[in-house]
């Protein structure tokens, strides 16, 4: 088993430390010599720190103390101390071990190394120790239930009976600001550059939908509160695959919507003017008195709305508009909903307009249709995206964005997707177009389940009506 904290130590580290911590090694047996002089001359003055001990049988321990190292040739107080055990044998048995007297939670004396309570819970070494080439034969002891809880632990369940240690670390513990980029991605996406943004393009050129089904183009309706980006994340898309930045569509912000009149948008291929196979319906801003109501919503979805109806904000959608379509194909239908929401104001949404949303939610989930949701302008959400968009999955701001509209509309985290439109652009940027690639690829994996789905039910029906006919 390799001496090593890893990332995965870390972070049980910082379950057990209540935040996300960085650790820096201010000591190393194996580095800087087993000495308790040495020991205290790196590690005195330095803050809180977390001590790491990897011992022959593959068991690791060790003790944190938020109180720094002195040399006071005393005992320390500090109530929020505790010994631990992460690995038994090799195997991953974490387990934490409180201080229960505080006033002796460490023995900071200048002739010891790391020393935790009053009645050897956890004594590293004295003076110096040396390196036999393979181990250091530690002197100190390990024996829970003095000054620390046991917690059910003896010295032979943490050291699984060895006192040799291939080494011993202590680390420095400090606060990792709460909008500093994490050091993994909460999405993992593979590298951003040229390459990865021609993959996805032509992926999406080529998608089609299912030929069994008849479908020429996925349709996927557009839906969202006035001023949250609808109509931008078309002009977006558009001019992906336009090459240049193109205003196609009318947006901007504005009190009320600026889209009135309901509009099937197609994209085009720059070089031969074709559509794609997708088609994004844009529909009227969700407003908390005006806008939308449910009997409106299920004609969308079911594909009754002609392209271009207006949308008069006072009087409802009815069978006798002009252009209805009375007996909609499955081809006209709605194949995803995509929700629309500014991600800089997620917390003070109105709550009427959660309502229609949960209210439309239930007629799309009647119909068994996907609903993912674009979480727009992260750029104002997160610094460190705004100046870099490819961190966007390192951000822990937008993860909590994330984590935030989940729960507000009961989807799966995996189907609410950041996303920056173009909006003060004159030139494209790579880092745009391929978030907004990769969130169109997701609509198009959602589109694609319903048609699965809707492909079954046709194979279902014809088995029932063979099985009948037997």
């Amino acid at each position: 088993m390799a001496v090593k904290f890893k990332k995965s130590d870390q972070k049980q580290m910082n379950k057990w430390l209540n935040g996300n911590k960085r650790y820096t090694c201010l000591f190393r047996a194996t580095r800087d010599g087993c000495n308790a002089t040495t020991f205290h001359t790196l590690c005195n003055s330095k803050g809180p720190t977390v001590t790491i001990i990897y011992n022959t049988n593959n068991s690791v321990y060790g003790g944190f103390t938020s109180v720094s190292w002195a040399s006071t040739e005393g005992w320390r107080t500090d109530g929020q101390a505790f010994l631990f055990r992460l690995y038994q044998n090799g195997n991953w048995k974490p387990v934490q071990m409180p201080v229960m007297e505080s006033s002796q939670s460490i023995y900071d004396n200048s002739g010891y190394g790391p020393t935790f309570g009053n009645n050897h819970d956890l004594s590293s070494f004295t003076s110096t120790v040396a390196w036999n080439g393979t181990y250091f034969d530690l002197d100190g002891y390990v024996s829970p239930g003095g000054a620390y809880s046991a917690n059910g632990e003896t010295s032979d369940s943490i050291t699984s009976g060895s006192k040799q240690a291939k080494d011993i670390e202590v680390y420095l513990v400090e606060d990792i600001p709460g909008d500093a980029p994490l050091e993994e991605p909460w999405r993992k996406t593979s590298n951003w550059n040229k390459k990865y943004f021609e993959e996805l393009k032509e992926k999406v050129e080529r998608y089609k939908p299912l030929k069994e089904l008849n479908v020429p183009q996925a349709r996927v309706l557009l839906v969202g509160q006035v001023g949250a980006g609808k109509t931008s994340f078309f002009n977006t898309i558009n001019s992906v695959f336009r090459g240049y930045i193109t205003r196609q569509a009318c947006s901007g912000n504005a009190e009320h919507s600026l889209t009135t009149v309901y509009r099937m948008y197609q994209i085009r291929n720059s070089v031969s003017g074709k559509p794609l196979n997708i088609r994004l319906h844009d529909t009227r801003g969700l407003e908390a008195d005006q806008g939308m109501d449910a009997h409106g919503m299920c004609y969308l979805l079911d594909g009754n709305l002609p392209d271009r109806f207006q949308f008069n904000p006072s009087a409802p959608v009815t069978p006798d508009i002009t252009g209805f379509v009375a007996t909609p194909q499955f081809a006209d239908k709605i194949h995803c909903v995509v929700f629309v929401i500014d991600g800089s104001t997620v917390d003070v949404m109105p709550e009427k307009v959660i309502e229609k949303m949960k209210g439309f939610q239930i007629h799309m989930n009647q119909r068994g249709i996907p609903q993912i949701v674009l979480l727009t302008k992260i750029d104002k959400v997160c610094k460190a995206t705004s100046e870099d968009l490819s961190q966007v999955f390192f951000s822990p701001v937008v993860q909590e964005a994330v984590d935030r509209v989940s729960q507000i509309l009961g989807l799966p985290r995996s189907n609410i997707l950041p996303i920056k439109n173009y909006e003060s652009e004159i030139e494209l940027q790579d880092n745009v177009n391929i978030l907004t690639l990769l969130t169109l690829q997701q609509i198009l994996n959602s589109a694609d389940d319903y048609m699965f789905n809707y492909l079954d039910q046709i194979e279902d029906g014809k088995l029932q009506q063979l099985n009948i006919r037997e």
